[in-house]
């Protein structure tokens, strides 16, 4: 705490010190002995055994064993977590300064004269000390106002009881709030593990449906390849085919573009005698080159490859239904198939009675 540059700033140092002396959790000034937690922060041994207690129902002192484990709380002024041994409240350390203070205080205000003025005075009757409580109108006032007064037939009591009181009934709510606090933080810790987790989750199922699509590409791949090398393999023994047709033919046109211009000489030759010495064979072999004119073919439709169409449609019907499932639905599905295959079992056992 600084202490100094508080006295200074403030008009009256004893107000401040007061202020800088008060508990957070009963708003009253410390009492023996004073802890201080893990932050720096200071608090009544009582207000900080309550608290913890409060946020700690099921904690018990475990002294006698040899387990390390405690429980948590959090600090009242800066919501700092303090994480407590196996002693609880007990483990946290004393602080002697703020105690020797708060003596050096008390007798200090003790010696010193009440001065005027530090006394709420009552609006109505300027001279009169605000020193009762209205239970009625639930307000403090003064004597005067309870015997002349607006508080004449209202029912009073003494106001250091009705402060007390109230003041631990404030306390009460305060360590109530704190603990209510720390539960909403325990529950947003608990979301924040779950959006944690679901994630993770989320992460690992796309993780494994990606691969399980991969494979699927993959098979895809392997019987595309396979196909099309089966559509090349037909490709290339047709075209092989027809190629060794065209060669054929295309010798049967040379022989037969020679034998034509060996004729064409024939018939230009004025000599009969020469010309017959050559013709009888020249005819031969133009007979028997068209006779040879005969060969292969190929059938009507031979250039199709019809027969290598696919019908995907079933395929694409059972890729478009591809969805998550679950369990029971294949169970289900395993049942009816169970309960059809049980039926025509029955039907084929009645027929063969008969």
């Amino acid at each position: 705490m600084d202490y100094k540059s508080s006295l200074i700033q403030d008009g009256n140092p004893m107000e401040n010190l007061e202020k800088q002396l008060i508990c957070p959790i009963c708003l009253e000034m410390f009492t023996k002995p004073v802890v201080i937690l893990p932050c720096q922060h200071n608090l009544c041994r009582k207000c900080a055994s309550d608290v913890f207690q409060a946020a700690n129902p099921y904690w018990t002192n475990r002294s006698s064993s040899l387990s390390m484990s405690g429980g948590r709380f959090r600090c009242p002024s800066c919501r700092h977590e303090v994480i407590m041994d196996r002693h609880g409240v007990y483990g946290l350390q004393r602080n002697l300064l703020v105690e020797n203070i708060i003596d050096i205080y008390k007798q200090e205000c003790s010696s010193r004269p009440l001065q005027k003025g530090s006394h709420p005075m009552c609006k109505e009757h300027e001279d009169e000390k605000i020193n009762i409580y209205c239970l009625t109108c639930e307000v403090p006032t003064c004597s005067m106002c309870k015997v002349f007064g607006a508080h004449q037939a209202c029912e009073v009591a003494p106001l250091q009881s009705v402060f007390q009181g109230q003041k631990t009934e404030l306390s009460n709510c305060v360590s109530m709030l704190v603990a209510g606090n720390d539960r909403v933080q325990t529950i947003i810790t608990q979301l924040e593990d779950s959006c944690r987790v679901t994630k993770e989750n989320s992460h690992q199922v796309k993780e494994e449906l990606s691969q399980k699509f991969d494979t699927l590409y993959a098979i895809l791949d392997e019987k595309k390849s396979e196909l099309l090398q089966r559509i090349t393999r037909e490709q290339e023994e047709k075209l092989g085919f027809i190629e060794a047709l065209i060669q054929q033919y295309r010798g049967q046109l040379d022989k037969s573009t020679k034998l034509v211009e060996t004729a064409i000489q024939s018939l230009d030759e004025p000599g009969g005698a020469t010309f017959l010495l050559s013709a009888k064979e020249l005819i031969r072999s133009i007979v028997d080159a068209s006779k040879g004119c005969q060969l292969g073919k190929i059938e009507q439709g031979f250039e199709n490859m019809d027969y290598f169409t696919l019908d995907l449609e079933h395929i694409v019907d059972t890729l478009r239904a591809i969805d998550f499932g679950t369990d029971e639905d294949e169970e289900e599905f395993t049942e009816e198939e169970e309960d059809q295959g049980e039926e025509v079992s029955t039907e084929g056992k009645e027929e063969g009675h008969q």
